[in-house]
This record gives structure tokens, C-alpha cells and sequence, in this order.
């Protein structure tokens, strides 16, 4: 019941958002270290991920990722991305509610290949002209993999409206995602 009323109350809200908050940008390409910690088994993975978003209309954006990152002490490597579409509804002026919607892809070889999905929604938002942070929460499940939900938090250092430094950290089920890259936002 929660969830059809909060679900309502966005889609009504639709015809009279606004667009991002003030120094929030939705236009970016980063590139970065990024490092996987698996808590079950104790291997940590690390590697390269590209990263980007881009506006297209004042309340919606597309986004994609990619990385690949080699098992520790193995010659064994892994490919992930994902690409989605995401909704912005500037709840101040330097706060958004975020949600996204996403296909996601995981590709280790040798048969190793999951295709599933993700959503999540949160909020993103300036705290200064020079920090921006976001909190999201989501779900994600594939047809190879059971369904778990995670939270990914992350900030930005801006040396300017255009450069920053971007971190991250993802945590489902116990495994943690890291990300530290700089960003370019347009």
C-alpha cells in the first residue's frame, strides 16, 4: 500500500517538476579506479570503470557503466555494465529525489554471463559549490542471480563547475563496490 501511494504521488508529481537542483548536474563522463571486496569468499577484485550521464530533458537522463576488473592472484577477469534511464524531481533547490531504472550485464567467460536488472531511488544534492554528495537505495536481480537489495553512497569534490573528483562505495549482501575517478560534467 506504501508503495503504490509513494509510486501515485511521483507520477502525479510529473507534470510540475522542476529541473535539477542548483549546481547538480546531470551531464558527466568519469573514469576511474574501481575495486570489488566479496565477503563470502574473501577475493577482492580491481580494475578500470567508465562512467557517464547525460540530461535529456530538464527531468530525465540516460546513463551508462562499464568496468573490468581481474580476480586477485588470478589471470581470471570479469566485464560489467549496465545502461538505464533515470528521473530527477528537485525536491529544494539544492536537494533532488533521484530514481533510476537500469539493464545490467555481467560477463566473467566461459559461460559465465548473467543479464538482470536494477532499480533504486534516493536523493542527490549540493552542499556547498564545491560538495556534492548522494544516498541511493535499490534492487537489483538477474536470471542467473537471486535478487538483493544495496546501497550506494558517493560524493564529489569540485575543483570547478566543469572538474572533480568523484568517490563511491556500493554495499549489497555484504560485498562492497568501490569507485574514485575524476569527473567531467557539462
Amino acid at each position: 500500500m506504501k508503495r503504490s501511494l509513494l509510486a501515485l504521488t511521483l507520477l502525479a508529481a510529473l507534470p510540475f517538476a522542476a529541473s535539477a537542483a542548483d549546481g547538480v548536474s546531470y551531464s558527466y563522463v568519469e573514469g576511474g579506479y574501481t575495486q570489488t571486496d566479496l565477503a563470502d569468499t574473501g577475493t577482492d577484485a580491481e580494475g578500470f570503470a567508465i562512467r557517464g550521464s547525460g540530461a535529456i530533458a530538464p527531468n530525465f537522463h540516460l546513463f551508462g557503466d562499464y568496468s573490468k576488473q581481474e580476480i586477485d592472484d588470478t589471470s581470471i577477469d570479469f566485464d560489467q555494465w549496465r545502461l538505464g534511464v533515470g528521473y530527477n524531481l528537485e525536491i529544494n533547490p539544492k536537494l533532488d529525489l533521484v530514481t533510476r531504472a537500469a539493464y545490467e550485464k555481467f560477463d566473467a567467460g566461459s559461460g559465465l554471463d548473467f543479464d538482470g536488472y536494477s532499480v533504486e531511488a534516493g536523493v542527490r544534492g549540493a552542499f556547498t559549490p564545491n560538495l556534492e554528495g548522494y544516498a541511493l537505495a535499490g534492487y537489483e536481480d538477474g536470471d542467473e542471480l537471486d535478487g538483493d537489495f544495496y546501497g550506494r553512497v558517493g560524493a564529489q569534490v569540485k575543483f570547478n563547475p566543469t572538474w572533480g573528483i568523484n568517490g563511491e562505495v556500493k554495499f549489497a549482501d555484504g560485498d562492497r563496490q568501490y569507485f574514485i575517478g575524476p569527473r567531467i560534467s557539462f
